[in-house]
């Protein structure tokens, strides 16, 4: 059995991306393994830059210590391409993720659907097993302070 050493958590900055982050450093914690949280520059991000490539936002670092997980443990990566070619590569190297972790829905979701189209294809074309935490985490359990969101 392999030991998971590197989880791999897709980040817009949505309320379901804040819940997988959520999620993931809360197996991080129980597995001693390492976050690395990974965020798609697209076409339209190149023109408002809405993340640092080179520091994590404020916002995930908050987090971090909201959940109590090492700091030194979690790692921000950027790269271009669309959310699901990039969180599909982050299972091979350079990141070698052992499991991926997407929320149900990014920040173009649609009301009604279940499932966003980026989770879905990760789910159909991931080499890797892949989590996707649902959306009612978000507000049913109490993972997200909506406040620090808005």
């Amino acid at each position: 059995m392999n030991v998971l050493r590197t989880i791999a958590v897709g980040y817009d900055g949505s309320p379901d991306s804040v819940a997988a982050v959520c999620w993931s450093f809360d197996l991080a914690k129980k597995l001693d393994a390492d976050v690395t949280v990974v965020h798609a520059v697209g076409l339209l991000e190149h023109l408002d830059g809405a993340f640092s490539r080179h520091e994590a936002p404020a916002a995930l670092v908050a987090l971090t210590k909201e959940s109590g997980f090492d700091e030194t443990r979690l790692r921000w990566f950027v790269d271009d391409g669309d959310a699901c070619s990039v969180l599909l590569r982050a299972a091979a190297p350079p990141l070698n993720a052992e499991l991926l972790v997407v929320g149900s829905r990014g920040r173009g979701n649609r009301a009604g659907l279940l499932l966003g189209s980026t989770s879905l294809e990760v789910a159909e074309h991931a080499t890797t097993p892949v989590v996707i935490v649902p959306s009612s985490q978000t507000e049913d359990e109490g993972l997200v302070d909506k406040t620090r969101l808005a």
